[in-house]
């Protein structure tokens, strides 16, 4: 069965420990230990969500003697972020009414009570 991109990179970004690793990796590279050294899982756990996140395209290992650091590939990030860009604004839209409603509301408030006096 073949997966869409898309679909993958979700995939892969649904769990939070490799949503951690990609964010350590947006500082740079990394190897597999120094990626594994915030998370209280064994190395081997760690390869298995490196396996995933290169399965979606969103890591790769290079070769550096013998190091085989990570590095992000944000390309497959870029298509999601693009994917998303009209909810995104759909929701910014939303917001933006939700908070010229509160606004209103709460300047009615505000008039209403100035005119009221209490016993």
């Amino acid at each position: 069965m073949m997966v869409d991109a898309l679909s993958a990179t979700f995939s892969a970004l649904a769990d939070p420990t490799r949503r951690a690793i990609l964010a350590r990796l947006a500082e740079g590279e990394a190897t597999v230990g120094e990626l594994a050294a915030p998370f209280d899982i064994t190395l081997p756990a760690i390869s298995r969500h490196l396996k995933v996140l290169e399965g979606a395209g969103l890591v790769s290992k290079g070769r550096s003697a013998q190091w085989r650091p990570c590095r992000l590939e944000a390309a497959r990030l870029k298509a999601a972020d693009e994917w998303m860009a009209p909810y995104r604004e759909f929701f910014d839209t939303r917001f933006d009414r939700l908070e010229a409603q509160l606004e209103s509301m709460t300047t009615k408030t505000t008039t209403d009570t100035k005119g009221t006096t209490h016993d």
